[in-house]
């Protein structure tokens, strides 16, 4: 099994350390973390799409623009997961499966590049992503970015336990290695995505938290990304339980489980780094990235 870590979106909205911690001018930097993972018998598995090709093309019948110009989304080509698959020298055919933390705009974007891929999701998410009740529902959740998918899987909380979570499954017709895990409170099926590697453990914990800090045993977090999680949470007592329960994985070093959120380039390099599967987008990396 092999991983490559994947910035699948661009966003600089107005603020500059405000918001990631380290920019040096006015406008921030956060991306969107994703996965490929290439697996022995299962084909390619993506972890979340980011933005897709079609958002690039046609982001004003797509993604809010409330949120277009409060993030500051760049949409480019370059960015997307197809074109990095393409890069990698593979075919989108290839995408058997994609498994999502969430159904959020800024990760479900690219479902329809893959359209032979079977898509993974609990049901609580699906399910309100198609209610959509209330002001930041009809916003934060694009019914276009997902209609035209003809394979579903979706996954009732049931499982087993694990590193103290509770609930956790495995997935139809994927690796025993890749396990989903409920974090309910950002949305209410919300979910980490866990890989074990000859490493040890990699848990993608979606948008359970965005900013690397707020995992130390001192906790912090930037203005920006505190206000826009109070912005975005579904449940705010569930989400910070949440954030403790992994606070307290991130800092047992008898764990060996790497934790990283999707929007934090700083975690992202530093994944990057230390996967084989490096390939840097034409050098095209914010100064912030090089500043820890």
């Amino acid at each position: 099994m092999r991983i490559h870590h994947l910035n699948c979106g661009c966003m600089c909205p107005v603020g500059g350390k405000l918001w990631d911690g380290a920019s040096p001018g006015l406008t921030g930097h956060l991306i969107c973390h994703c996965l490929l993972v290439e697996t022995d018998d299962n084909g390619l598995v993506l972890v979340d799409t980011g933005f897709g090709s079609r958002d690039v093309e046609d982001p004003y019948g797509r993604i809010s623009p409330l949120f277009i110009h409060t993030n500051r989304i760049q949409l480019e080509h370059r960015y997307t997961a197809l074109e990095q698959v393409r890069r990698l020298g593979f075919s989108p055919r290839d995408v058997r499966h994609i498994v999502l933390t969430h159904l959020d705009f800024d990760h479900a974007g690219g479902l329809e590049d893959f359209p032979d891929a079977t898509v993974h999701v609990l049901r609580a998410e699906i399910e309100e992503a198609e209610v959509r009740q209330g002001f930041i529902h009809r916003r934060r959740y694009s019914p276009g970015q997902w209609d035209e998918v003809r394979s579903w899987r979706f996954y009732d909380p049931t499982g087993e336990g694990w590193f103290g979570f509770r609930s956790v499954r495995d997935l139809d017709g994927l690796p025993p290695e890749i396990l989903m895990i409920p974090l309910p409170g950002h949305t209410m099926g919300h979910a980490g995505i866990a890989i074990d590697t000859p490493e040890g453990w990699l848990l993608n914990a979606g948008d359970a938290y965005f900013h690397r800090h707020e995992m130390d045993e001192d906790p912090s977090c930037t203005p920006g990304l505190r206000a826009y999680q109070k912005l975005m949470e579904e449940d705010r007592p569930l989400r910070l339980h949440n954030q403790e329960r992994l606070r307290a994985l991130a800092n047992d070093g008898r764990s060996n489980v790497k934790i990283f959120c999707s929007h934090d380039p700083i975690e992202l390099e530093a994944l990057q780094r230390l996967s084989t599967g490096w390939r840097p987008i034409s050098g095209h990396y914010h100064p912030i990235l090089r500043a820890h």
